[in-house]
């Protein structure tokens, strides 16, 4: 995957003149479209005064997981740890909340404005692990570029 390629059209849809959850919504489409194995893409944002995630835009299969605990599952490991947390098989994670029997693998990178974390994007895959080092920068750099909406 050549996720350079893919960087100028992250940066056109976030500056476009749609409302911060439009942009967020196509971007999560235009992640969905362009990486094969990227199966549902969401952004979770944190409520810190109740330590939980809430759902924010996404695409995919519809999920019940709507609001997250800090701690519970990858997204809310992810809140508390500050840091991308890949899970290249969750049949055999702990700590996972399981969204559907199709999952096979999941990536989540916290989103930070200044230097706050203040959620996340969270990519499910239906192929057990696809995610690379690569994926990680690039998801990091998807969120520097989120972060600047907020």
């Amino acid at each position: 995957m050549n996720f350079e390629s893919l960087k100028p059209s992250v940066v056109s849809i976030l500056s476009d003149n749609h409302t911060t959850d439009e942009k967020l919504k196509n971007l999560c489409q235009f992640l969905s479209n362009s990486v094969t194995y990227y199966n549902w893409v969401g952004f979770y944002f944190a409520n810190h005064d109740n330590k939980t995630l809430h759902l924010g835009p996404y695409v995919g299969a519809e999920t019940d997981h709507t609001i997250i605990p800090f701690g519970k599952g990858i997204c809310g490991q992810v809140a508390e740890s500050n840091q991308n947390f890949v899970v290249p098989d969750v049949a055999a994670q702990d700590n996972y909340i399981a969204c559907s029997f199709t999952v096979k693998s999941e990536i989540v990178v916290p989103l930070f404005v200044n230097g706050k974390n203040i959620g996340q994007i969270d990519i499910d895959s239906h192929v057990i692990d696809p995610f690379t080092e690569a994926d990680e920068r690039f998801l990091e750099f998807v969120n520097q570029e989120v972060a600047k909406l907020f």
